[in-house]
């Protein structure tokens, strides 16, 4: 099944690289040169994943995921012209998905894409967990099918890579995953991203489904070591 992809960067070697790559890998992709652009075409040809520059006219990449999402949850992969930590942190906090900094390679792109939509597209999304239909504890429900998430009854907003990270926590409960193996598990290949990341995607997942993120009820820290759900012996 083909996925369209729109890639949005005011660099046109780049948008001509990436559109290469993926349609290489059977991807339709449209491309866009500016944030604004990239709403447009976000609009109207509703693609299943976007690359996101963070610095482009018009309107910058963070702006743009931000517009986004408050109404979808489409993944986004945000490109970075600087390696500076508060410009991935930044885009992992708007809600980006995944991010690469320039120059990347774009067989890499193609892996965190295909990643990505590999996850949304089966119910065998994480190879590393077996799939349970629905798990619930303490009004929280995760339904692994419809991949949604509820507290008493209200239906809870996650992107594609919190509900990865949730569902890996909460199907193991008890169970202690430091940063690197949730970065091998949820992203799916040898991930070589700063462990940061993880870090950053736990923040923004308690703010939406714990009471008070600062005294977790659900996903526990484990000092110097990593993550684990509440729940298990």
């Amino acid at each position: 099944m083909n996925e369209r992809i729109l890639v949005a960067d005011d660099d046109s070697n780049i948008t001509d690289v990436c559109r290469r790559y993926l349609e290489r890998e059977g991807y339709t992709v449209v491309t866009a040169t500016d944030g604004m652009e990239a709403i447009e075409l976000w609009r109207s040809h509703k693609p299943g994943l976007i690359v996101l520059d963070l610095m482009m006219p018009r309107k910058n990449g963070w702006e743009v995921c931000n517009e986004i999402r408050q109404t979808e949850d489409v993944p986004i992969v945000m490109l970075t012209a600087r390696g500076e930590e508060q410009d991935r942190l930044m885009g992992l906090t708007m809600g980006a998905d995944d991010y690469l900094t320039k120059p990347f390679s774009p067989r890499e792109l193609v892996l965190r894409v295909k990643a990505i939509l590999r996850r949304m597209r089966t119910a065998q999304a994480t190879s590393a967990i077996t799939p349970m239909h629905t798990i619930s504890y303490e009004g929280l429900t995760i339904d692994f099918v419809k991949r949604e998430v509820g507290i008493g009854g209200q239906v809870i907003d996650l992107t594609v890579t919190e509900f990865d990270m949730l569902y890996l926590l909460a199907s193991h409960p008890g169970q202690v995953f430091s940063r690197t193996q949730m970065l091998s598990k949820i992203w799916d290949f040898s991930y070589e991203g700063d462990t940061t990341t993880v870090t950053v995607h736990i923040r923004r997942l308690r703010e939406k489904i714990e009471q008070n993120a600062s005294d977790p009820k659900y996903i526990k820290t484990v000092w110097g070591i990593g993550y684990k759900f509440a729940g298990g012996s």
